[in-house]
């Protein structure tokens, strides 16, 4: 146990990759928040019977990867049209059921690719599934809530807002917890703030500049979705 571990407390927050490293082994259950927008991204394809498989590395080795499983290998970029998949929430919401899906992401996907090594239940969590997924983690004694945030061009970590707020949202969901000083902060935050002040964001409004409103409108959306996004082995999928 160290200052920074929370460890007196059953709900945990802490950001990105450091929370893995140094938190996660005391932790029964790991949700994984990015927003915008592989937790969206996630939500939206389970829901409609996917099967999500996160992937760190957006090069070749997606592809290796995605044969290997009989899988579909999402387009590393967002596009404003055309056929497949990307990490553009609004690509998926036609999916098929059963469809499999590799998903690379350097924040959530790696975030989950190291969290799994863990003995931890992992979720994946974002504003649309924030019910469904407070209920699902109830059983659970020690629970560590990770806002993956973004990254600045130097690879450092970049606190994202919404992040933040979807954080709160779901530890206000959950009931008669011991809440650490940083989870009880993500709390005030979301009990604070608008949803319409939270698309002036940051990432909200780069989104919106590179023509990806519509995708901010869907990572906005709040407890629209009834399943919560569990990994099961190497992939996610909807849990009731």
């Amino acid at each position: 146990m160290t200052d920074f571990s929370q460890a007196d407390f059953d709900v945990r927050l802490e950001w990105g990759a450091q929370a893995v490293e140094h938190l996660a082994a005391d932790a029964d259950c790991i949700v994984i928040i990015d927003v915008m927008s592989f937790s969206t991204c996630v939500s939206i394809a389970t829901a409609r019977g996917g099967t999500v498989f996160p992937y760190p590395w957006k090069d070749a080795s997606a592809q290796q990867y995605a044969a290997e499983r009989n899988a579909q290998c999402a387009q590393f970029d967002r596009r404003f049209q055309g056929p497949g998949f990307t990490l553009s929430p609004c690509s998926l919401q036609e999916m098929v059921s059963g469809t499999r899906l590799v998903l690379p992401s350097p924040n959530g996907s790696a975030l989950t690719f190291q969290a799994k090594t863990h003995n931890a239940a992992i979720f994946t969590a974002c504003l649309r599934n924030l019910t469904a997924t407070a209920r699902a983690c109830e059983k659970y004694p020690r629970i560590l809530v990770i806002p993956a945030g973004e990254k600045w061009p130097d690879n450092s970590l970049r606190p994202g807002l919404e992040d933040l707020v979807a954080a709160g949202g779901l530890i206000s969901r959950l009931r008669n917890r011991q809440l650490s000083a940083e989870a009880r902060a993500a709390q005030a935050v979301y009990q604070n703030l608008t949803l319409a002040e939270l698309a002036d964001c940051g990432s909200a409004r780069e989104l919106t500049r590179r023509g990806f409103a519509a995708d901010v409108a869907l990572c906005l959306q709040e407890d629209v979705s009834d399943f919560a996004c569990q990994l099961q082995d190497d992939f996610f999928t909807s849990a009731d």
